[in-house]
Order: C-alpha cells, then sequence, then structure tokens
C-alpha cells in the first residue's frame, strides 16, 4: 500500500500488518494530524537481524532518535548491520526507522519516500509538535 505524507508517497507492506488498510491509513492520518505518537498495529516482523532492529526502533520515543551505533551496542551487532536492516524495514513510518541517524546527527538515508529528504521531514515534524506539546504544558 502506498501512503502520502509530507509531499512524498511512502510504500507500507500490508502483508507485515494484520490490520486492513484502512485501519492503517486511519492511523497514519492521525500521525500526520498530531494525534498519534504511537502506531496500534501488529506487526509481523522478519525474523533475524531486521526482526531484531525493527523491534529496538519501535522502542525509540516519538521526537528522538538514535544512532545507528545506539541500536548496534543493544543488539551486539554492527552500526552498518542496523543501517542495512533499517533499509528493509517493510513498514516505514509505522517502524519508525525515520529516527535512526548517524553518530554525528547526519541522516544518512531512508527507504521510503524521497529519501533523506522525507526523513527529514518526518523528523522535524515529531521534532516540532514535541517542542509545542512541551511548550503549551509550561
Amino acid at each position: 500500500m502506498h501512503v502520502s505524507i509530507f509531499g512524498s508517497t511512502v510504500e507500507i507492506d500490508e502483508s507485515h500488518i494484520e490490520e486492513p488498510p484502512a485501519v492503517v491509513r486511519e492511523q497514519v492520518r492521525e500521525y500526520v494530524r498530531g494525534t498519534r505518537r504511537t502506531f496500534d498495529l501488529t506487526v509481523t516482523r522478519p525474523e533475524g537481524v531486521t526482526g531484531d532492529v525493527m523491534a529496538t526502533m519501535t522502542d525509540i520515543p516519538y521526537g528522538e532518535t538514535r544512532t545507528y551505533g545506539e541500536l548496534a551496542a543493544t543488539l551486539d551487532t554492527a552500526p552498518v548491520a542496523v543501517g542495512q536492516a533499517c533499509g528493509r524495514n517493510p513498514v516505514p513510518i509505522v517502524v519508525p526507522c525515520h529516527r535512526v541517524v548517524g553518530s554525528d546527527g547526519g541522516l544518512r538515508g531512508y527507504s521510503g519516500g524521497d529519501g533523506v529528504a522525507t526523513k527529514r521531514r518526518l523528523l522535524e515534524f515529531e521534532q516540532g509538535t514535541t517542542q509545542t506539546r512541551l511548550s503549551t504544558e509550561s
């Protein structure tokens, strides 16, 4: 399935999600509106490193990032293996591979939409809505 988000089209492999496409699309719309920070979907992860990396990415909070090296250390693997697994993520946005960055904060790559440009828009959106929420709560 293809979903439009921030001027890009991202492919989500619906065969890895138990819920029907209409539910996935609605949750993506809620994310774009800023009313959803996590996805409430049942995702089937591939076995091996890709599935392990996906599980770890799911734990990265909205508006935050982790480095390839941090995930690699958690999983006892190499940063390049984490990057490759991110590139194989069949459900970008739902499993937030856009929240994984280089050790210097560089965006490196993104398999969804328009690549790094889409990743940048997703991160800026999340960081912007997080900052707005914090300033209104103070």
